[in-house]
């Protein structure tokens, strides 16, 4: 059973989440703020973690600090800020995903199954990858049917297939593909993405699996 931390203030919130994810055969532990999710952490190494960023005693991105520093588990940002700053600073300090207040339990649920299907790759990609009507091996560069990509094409559409359904940093895959001193020129990510776009989507302007996360980055949806 995978087991879940969830960590928010509001103890109405604590309450929803731990009903409807134990209703849906979750492990559930509570914490009301980052000291205590912290201990629960060590004490009882979820497979998740859910949390708000603004608690009483710590800043979600320092609890996210602390976590990164021994585990990777994957970590859901659940919070009422909505400003692109606050998100690119939780992703960045290593937050998988984000999900904003008000928010839908199913769009959650779909975002915990995407992030515990990434913490188990062997199940998503040790094979070809399916993006649309393309076929895609990462290892051996092919697309069938087939399709010609630029090198750093290729290590763009890698970034993104090798972490379905994860929301990745505009800084990180600027870092990763061109190099730390392109860390600001999202104009490149721009660009390619729409070249990209206009290979791979049936309907480059209304993409179904290439998609952007405005004020953040990209992700692929399977």
């Amino acid at each position: 059973m995978t087991r879940i931390l969830v960590v928010d203030d509001d103890p109405q919130i604590l309450r929803a989440l731990r009903i409807n994810l134990r209703a849906r055969e979750y492990d559930v532990e509570v914490a009301a703020d980052g000291a205590s999710a912290l201990k629960a952490a060590a004490a009882h190494a979820p497979d998740l973690v859910v949390l708000d960023l603004g608690l009483p005693d710590l800043d979600g991105a320092e609890v996210i600090r602390g976590l990164r520093g021994w585990t990777t588990v994957p970590i859901i940002v659940l919070s009422g800020r909505a400003e692109g700053a606050d998100k690119v600073a939780a992703l960045d300090a290593g937050a998988d995903d984000y999900v904003t207040k008000p928010f839908g339990v199913d769009e959650l649920l779909a975002r915990i199954r995407a992030v515990t299907r990434r913490a188990h790759p062997s199940d998503t990609a040790s094979g070809p990858i399916t993006l649309g009507k393309f076929t895609v091996d990462l290892a051996g560069h092919t697309i069938t049917p087939e399709l010609r990509l630029t090198p750093t094409e290729w290590q763009l559409l890698e970034q993104l297939l090798r972490n379905p359904g994860k929301l990745i940093t505009q800084r990180s895959l600027l870092h990763d593909v061109w190099g730390p001193q392109y860390a600001t020129e999202t104009n490149y990510l721009r660009q390619y993405m729409a070249r990209l776009r206009r290979k791979l989507e049936d309907d480059p302007a209304r993409p179904r699996h290439l998609i952007t996360e405005p004020g953040m980055g990209y992700r692929f949806q399977p």
